[in-house]
């Protein structure tokens, strides 16, 4: 684990990004490269408003960037989590099955969802709370899931943690020194996105639009959809199949 990584274990807490979000809103230090995780969560979140599952044996755990003058946009850290996290799951799998990346930031294994990752803006700081399903998944209605323990025994969640922590070290430092488009062309190689490929963008208001993948902004990771007549639209926000 590298030097300037340590993590903070708690048995139980309602969210770690609450934690986090709370600890910077009362003024507290927020240490850069540190994480905060949690054997067990009762109010854990995810995107959208969406409810982030419990499960003893997963990964459930938040971390914090200090965004400084010069940084790409603060919401392409979604980018930069979503890399690191497919990486350690892929180093923890050792090649018994590679994860797959999807816009904006889902981790899919099978093509089932297996890790959560939500962004929280507070008082210069972007709060990335992570979890990973490593010995169980939910049972979803609207999704299928994934766990890690579907392809072989579940890792431990130390070993986890510190492998996780120290490849998103490593992509914010990649981030921060060459630009958000290296973050971008390394989401691409690791999804299944193409240009021409047909997509659904679904928005939070349940309504739908369809068209065709036609690349990422580069400034700021928002997917561009071309639409039937040619036309191309921007999105920013929504789940797509």
């Amino acid at each position: 684990m590298n030097a300037l990584t340590a993590i903070n274990w708690v048995e139980e807490t309602g969210s770690t990004n609450a934690d986090m979000v709370a600890s910077i809103r009362a003024g507290e230090t927020a240490t850069e490269g540190a994480w905060h995780v949690a054997r067990r969560q009762s109010a854990g979140k995810g995107r959208q408003g969406r409810e982030w599952h419990d499960g003893l044996g997963n990964f459930m755990g938040s971390t914090v960037v200090a965004i400084r003058k010069g940084d790409p946009v603060p919401p392409s850290l979604s980018f930069v989590a979503a890399l690191a996290v497919g990486q350690a799951i892929d180093m923890t799998l050792e090649g018994a099955c590679r994860p797959k990346l999807k816009w904006p930031n889902d981790v899919l294994l099978d093509g089932r969802k297996v890790s959560g990752i939500l962004l929280e803006m507070v008082g210069g700081h972007v709060v990335v709370g992570i979890g990973v399903n490593l010995a169980s998944a939910p049972q979803l209605v609207h999704r299928q899931t994934a766990a890690l323990s579907d392809h072989r025994r579940a890792p431990d969640p130390k070993a986890f943690a510190e492998t996780l922590a120290d490849v998103f070290a490593r992509y914010l430092n990649a981030w921060r020194s060459e630009g958000l488009a290296p973050v971008l062309k390394g989401f691409l190689h690791n999804s299944d996105h193409y240009t021409g490929a047909p997509i659904t963008v679904h928005d939070t208001d349940g309504s739908s639009i369809e068209g065709t993948f036609y690349g990422l902004e580069q400034d700021d990771g928002a997917l561009r959809l071309r639409l039937a007549d040619g036309a191309e639209r921007v999105i920013r926000a929504g789940d797509i199949s």
